[in-house]
């Protein structure tokens, strides 16, 4: 015990005996002798600096001190007594706190899907959210400061042993275009319904200046954008760079050009923006969690849990 900290022991027996205002019935309840108690409530007085009971030989009251400390102690020892259930629930990952970040576009798609499911498995597991681009959540998981994240793939070569991966979901990409440059290309006034979701080649929005983001967020990513410019014997204009995929759209509806974003992006409803499927075959984006290999706690083991189930439905 620590100097000057009163033990479980004694705040029991304070209780006890501010109960039961009587020496020898409380421990008859403990099942003690009465010297022995009547000297753990002394030391309990001497540690406290502070007199709990007004004693006659007649009865025991709690002085006005006593009587402020005692629902404090109480609250005390209720705490003391849930901490073992806690510790049980902390060991098997049904309480906790879970901090995952994770990149704009898994919003739209992976992102509530996974929180939904993993909201109704672990209750009372609490989750710190936060939004941030692939590289940023890789150098936030080295230095230990997330638990986890949702990046998109493929992750640089360093990080491999360091790193555990699980891809989760893929889907193709998608042209985010204004309405007016759909209605310059034909694709709005009168045609069906049909028409109106048509895929379009990318040869059609030669023009049209790229939005996209910096290389240096998501290499990988960008590499596959511009690989499909590439494949389809075009050289984009890189028109405008933003760094999260709300502001990519925001711009398109602005006319400030074309992006090519997930397809998971249709659920980012922007006014006086449409999107359309390509003609061209183009590589799937891969969105998955991450993680550090060697710390897994309880909490994030079942994170991965329902990762792993959400991969499984999606294949």
């Amino acid at each position: 015990m620590l100097p000057n900290v009163p033990d479980l022991r004694q705040l029991r027996y304070f209780v006890t005996v501010a109960e039961e205002k009587h020496f020898g019935r409380a421990a008859v309840r403990l099942s003690m002798t009465q010297p022995p108690l009547s000297q753990a409530i002394r030391a309990l007085e001497e540690t406290l600096g502070a007199e709990l009971f007004a004693r006659t030989k007649r009865s025991v009251e709690l002085t006005p001190v006593g009587a402020d400390l005692l629902p404090e102690v109480r609250r005390l020892l209720a705490a003391a007594e849930g901490l073992r259930p806690l510790a049980q629930s902390l060991a098997r990952g049904e309480a906790g706190v879970l901090s995952l970040a994770f990149v704009s576009t898994a919003d739209y798609g992976l992102l509530p899907a996974l929180l939904r499911d993993f909201g109704a498995r672990h209750p009372r597991v609490r989750l710190e959210l936060t939004e941030a681009t692939s590289d940023v959540q890789l150098d936030e998981l080295i230095a230990g400061r997330i638990d986890a994240g949702l990046v998109i793939a493929p992750l640089p070569s360093r990080h491999a042993t360091q790193l555990t991966w699980l891809p989760i979901a893929r889907e193709p990409l998608i042209v985010a275009m204004s309405t007016e440059m759909a209605a310059s290309i034909g694709l709005r006034g009168e045609p069906s319904a049909e028409r109106l979701d048509a895929p379009i080649s990318l040869r059609e929005l030669a023009d049209a200046p790229l939005v996209i983001f910096p290389r240096r967020l998501a290499p990988g990513f960008y590499d596959i954008i511009m690989d499909c410019y590439g494949v389809a014997g075009l050289v984009p204009r890189v028109g405008q760079e933003a760094i999260q995929m709300q502001t990519i759209v925001s711009l398109v509806s602005a006319g400030m050009g074309v992006a090519l974003v997930p397809q998971s992006l249709r659920n980012l409803r922007r006014t006086g923006v449409v999107y359309r499927p390509l003609v061209e075959s183009v590589p799937a984006i891969e969105t998955g969690l991450v993680w550090r290999t060697a710390e897994v706690s309880p909490v994030l083991a079942g994170f991965v849990d329902v990762a792993r189930a959400q991969a499984a439905m999606a294949s």
